[in-house]
């Protein structure tokens, strides 16, 4: 899983997968660990959502994420921050340029 997060990163493409029982379609922006957990922050562009609207940006803790997909449905890369605040990471393993 892992592996295929990094590449539609570098590659700009969107994932598809279902977390907590909602099919989402996410621009990932950036992998990587937050107090000992492996997470991915991304832009959330269609499916369902239990907390929000869509689209929106979210984390999403890889432990909770199945049937991860790499769409070819691309991206133009990083998306501005409405708050102007940058999340919090222990490290950072992969970043959307």
């Amino acid at each position: 899983m892992e592996g295929k997060i990094i590449a539609a990163i570098a590659a700009k493409k969107v994932l598809s997968f279902t977390y907590r029982g909602l099919s989402r379609i996410v621009e990932p922006h950036v992998y990587g660990i937050q107090d000992g957990v492996a997470q991915l922050l991304g832009y959330q562009i269609r499916g369902g959502s239990s907390t929000g609207t869509v689209p929106d940006w979210r984390r999403f803790q890889l432990r909770e994420m199945q049937s991860l997909q790499m769409l070819e449905e691309g991206f133009p890369g990083r998306r501005s921050n409405p708050s102007g605040k940058h999340s919090h990471w222990d490290r950072q393993i992969a970043v959307v340029d």
